[in-house]
């Protein structure tokens, strides 16, 4: 079988969820399949050397205009030249109009969702990110040999959305990848904190400018526990504009909070594991996530996580997490209070965050991918 994979950009340099999840799906279906043969479609960039190519594995790099010109022209023409079978399209979006049979890894819709589209938050950028999207999905759903998602809670809310047969819809989880897990060599700690120039005690919050990160939840929740805890605890963001930050500040007339964040720009991902275990906390209150997969690296490396007890999260996190409303800044501020103060309740979620993580992985993710590629799905 022929399978063609739209990577379109795993080698950019800053890469973020989908990019990381379609990375660890090819490098882990290199290590298990030596049959098929796979055509890996991405657009040239500068981190290249992430993936290599193998005698079943063939790298295509697509040169070429905007995104959608390139996914909706450029792709499917690369499909039929290197004459595919399938292809799977692995972030939320696939050419419309494709002559090979189209497999979509469906992470969410939540760009379908009024709010995100229209809200006053969120930048242009993703904005006409959600209008694409927007137009594409639906269709694309609609002409899909099949579907994936990446939790149950997703996998009912596409399925009720848009009026799907079971069949056609399945839910593989994501994985966390080996190098998360407790960092203990302290010179590696040394690096780390030098390098991103870290504090002594910190909350680690890992969101961005997208609203559903509810940055300005966790902002008010910080605040508040440094009001009345007295704890001169700081907040550690990784790549976030600091002009976004003072803006969204002076908003909640928080602007002397600004004192007490460090923003490290962006973290290269194989240190993250280190950030987190210097951290005392690692908040991930998101307001919608279809899976989560932070909520997983924050476990694996042995320190509690505080996150939502809405859409996939308690799916994902079980009870090895704390779990909060994340619409009330009050209640993660006390969430941060609780463990923070009592030893007990913190060293629990500490030993029960790596046996949650080690449920998921990236190889049992690819198998399943793997297998779905057999599965010839009509109607």
């Amino acid at each position: 079988m022929r399978i063609g994979i739209e990577a379109q950009r795993i080698f950019r340099p800053k890469k973020h969820g989908m990019d990381m999840v379609a990375l660890e799906l090819i490098r882990n279906l290199q290590k298990i399949d030596l049959i098929n043969e796979y055509f890996i479609f991405v657009r040239p960039d500068k981190d290249d050397t992430v993936i290599h190519e193998t005698a079943n594995f063939h790298i295509v790099k697509i040169k070429g205009g905007p995104f959608p010109f390139w996914e909706q022209v450029l792709l499917p023409r690369a499909a039929k030249k290197y004459r595919c079978d399938l292809l799977h399209c692995t972030s939320n979006t696939a050419p419309v109009f494709s002559k090979i049979p189209v497999m979509i890894t469906l992470h969410d819709i939540i760009y379908l969702e009024k709010l995100l589209l229209f809200g006053s938050q969120g930048s242009w950028y993703q904005k006409l990110g959600n209008l694409y999207r927007r137009w594409v999905v639906p269709p694309v759903v609609r002409k899909s040999r099949s579907i994936i998602t990446v939790s149950d809670f997703e996998r009912d809310r596409i399925g009720r959305f848009f009026g799907m047969e079971p069949h056609k819809l399945f839910t593989v989880y994501n994985g966390v990848s080996r190098h998360f897990k407790p960092v203990t060599s302290k010179q590696e700690l040394t690096r780390i904190r030098q390098k991103y120039s870290l504090p002594g005690r910190f909350l680690f919050f890992l969101g961005n400018t997208d609203p559903k990160k509810n940055t300005r939840g966790v902002l008010q929740a910080f605040a508040e526990y440094r009001a009345s805890s007295g704890d001169d605890v700081k907040l550690v963001m990784p790549d976030y504009p600091g002009d976004a930050l003072a803006s969204m500040l002076k908003d909640l007339n928080c602007s002397g909070l600004r004192e007490h964040i460090v923003l490290t720009g962006y973290i290269v991902n194989t240190d993250l594991p280190g950030i987190i275990k210097l951290s005392s906390l690692f908040l991930y209150p998101s307001l919608r996530e279809s899976f989560g997969i932070p909520i997983l690296e924050g476990m694996a490396c042995g320190v509690p996580v505080i996150t939502s007890n809405t859409s996939s999260m308690p799916e994902i996190a079980g009870d090895a997490a704390f779990l909060i409303d994340p619409h009330n800044p009050h209640e993660i501020a006390r969430a941060i209070s609780t463990l923070m103060t009592n030893n007990e309740l913190y060293n629990e979620y500490s030993r029960k965050g790596p046996e949650r993580a080690a449920l998921f992985s990236w190889e049992q993710m690819a198998r399943r991918v793997a297998e779905l590629y057999q599965i010839p799905v009509t109607g």
